[in-house]
């Protein structure tokens, strides 16, 4: 919170500026810390309880779809952009947890990696690079391809 407290902001900034989310993030982590706290201080986790201690078998095949899946999204980030790298990743993490509906997923992961991006862009106003998915879009749309 501190940190976020010295971050230097110019008059331009109205309203929403750049330490808003570092300090929405620091009051979260001090809120999750206290109720830590206070949960240890009322005896709860603890290695007694058979759900904690006992975390059950290593599964390399779900690490690797994990593994996989941010390797994906680091390779295909350049070439085809944030919404599809994300979607990629988005299916290969729901494969890992279990997920046997790859198409649904991936609808899914479009859905909010789109809405991910044209929130950072129109909303926040911060351009992370229309990819060919987004260019599309905006093509459609009649604006300008960043």
């Amino acid at each position: 919170m501190w940190a976020a407290s010295v971050i230097p902001t110019s008059p331009i900034y109205a309203q929403v500026g750049p330490k808003v989310v570092p300090y929405i993030v620091a009051a979260g982590l001090i809120g999750l810390g206290s109720l830590l706290v206070v949960a240890a201080l009322r005896g709860g986790w603890s290695r007694d309880v058979p759900e904690v201690a006992e975390a059950g078998p290593k599964n390399p095949r779900a690490l690797g779809w994990l593994g996989g899946g941010l390797l994906l999204n680091l390779l295909l980030i350049g070439p085809l952009g944030f919404s599809l790298s994300a979607a990629v990743q988005f299916v290969c993490t729901a494969r890992a947890f279990g997920s046997r509906t790859p198409l649904r997923d991936a609808a899914i992961a479009l859905a909010v990696s789109l809405g991910a991006f044209f929130l950072f862009v129109e909303a926040l106003g911060v351009n992370i690079g229309a990819g060919v998915l987004e260019g599309a879009i905006l093509r459609a749309l009649g604006q300008e391809v960043m």
